[in-house]
């Protein structure tokens, strides 16, 4: 199998041109590939693929073989790699996705690379249901986070841990917790529990946020099915709208995330959040199966 190895601000997968090949064991190529000592290593596995209903189709399965609905980082690895190998040269592009067709807009260098992407991520949906979480209310800003049965410890005062979680999707669902100090989280130890947690039907992905000021924040992430990530796009985007949502922050932020940054927007004109970021190769290879 020939791919392609690219990343947005470190978080990484190992692409394949859908176009040339086929793979018919996803769930099992991606728990393979991602593994970072016996395959490629990398966040997960996307497919680029052909699609009736916009330029290409993205399917990303995460480390853990699941299928994910949409990662905001991968999608601008994708409008790079379909532009430079020309199987969609428009600026802005269609990519389908799982969570519906996103439009992406390039931006080209002179000599004709893409280096980063500003990516329309679409409406937040905040309705519990929908999310999904099975708490009650029309929206889930600063709830009690008692459900979540956050590991007992003294590292909820070493990080300043603020009370409440807010949760958004942006096609997958995510929950956002406030604190001090990002680095003292045991993210290793909490995320695995929220993810879990018996509220989060489909599981949840975890952001723990530090507040810098209303225009800038940092965050670190556990996602689901791959747990610690460089970043997290459809993350970053939840982080703008939950700090809209609980007023620690305003329309538009600057997000440091371990990886690099990005900048987010949920403008107000059409209540949609716009992601612009970096989009990198690495390098090419051919997978073996392990042998």
């Amino acid at each position: 199998m020939r791919f392609t190895k690219m990343h947005g601000i470190g978080n990484d997968y190992v692409y394949v041109n859908g176009f040339e090949q086929d793979v018919p064991d996803p769930v099992s190529t991606a728990r393979a590939v991602s593994d970072r000592h016996f395959g490629v290593g990398g966040d997960g596995l996307v497919l680029i693929l052909p699609s009736e209903s916009a330029d290409v189709r993205m399917r990303m399965f995460n480390a853990d073989g699941s299928e994910g609905m949409m990662c905001g980082n991968a999608i601008r690895c994708v409008a790079k790699y379909a532009h430079e190998r020309e199987l969609a040269k428009d600026n802005p592009v269609r990519v389908e996705t799982a969570s519906g067709v996103k439009i992406i807009e390039k931006v080209i260098r002179d000599d004709g690379k893409i280096s980063a992407a500003r990516v329309d991520m679409g409406e937040p949906i905040l309705k519990p249901a929908d999310i999904p979480t099975t708490l009650d209310g029309e929206q889930i800003v600063d709830a009690p986070m008692d459900v979540l049965q956050l590991p007992a410890g003294d590292w909820r005062e070493a990080c300043g841990l603020a009370d409440g979680m807010t949760c958004v999707s942006m096609g997958n669902p995510h929950v956002v917790l406030y604190c001090d100090d990002v680095q003292a989280v045991p993210l290793e130890t909490v995320g695995p529990v929220v993810e879990h947690a018996a509220v989060f039907p489909d599981r949840i992905n975890l952001h723990v946020v530090q507040v810098i000021s209303p225009t800038e924040v940092r965050m670190r992430t556990w996602e689901r099915g791959s747990g610690i990530t460089q970043a997290c796009g459809t993350g970053a985007s939840a982080v703008c709208v939950a700090g809209v949502l609980t007023g620690r922050g305003e329309r538009k932020v600057l997000i440091h995330l371990p990886g690099g940054d990005l900048d987010i927007e949920w403008r107000e004109d059409d209540c949609h959040v716009y992601m612009t970021g970096p989009a990198s190769e690495v390098f090419e290879g051919q997978w073996l199966g392990g042998e």
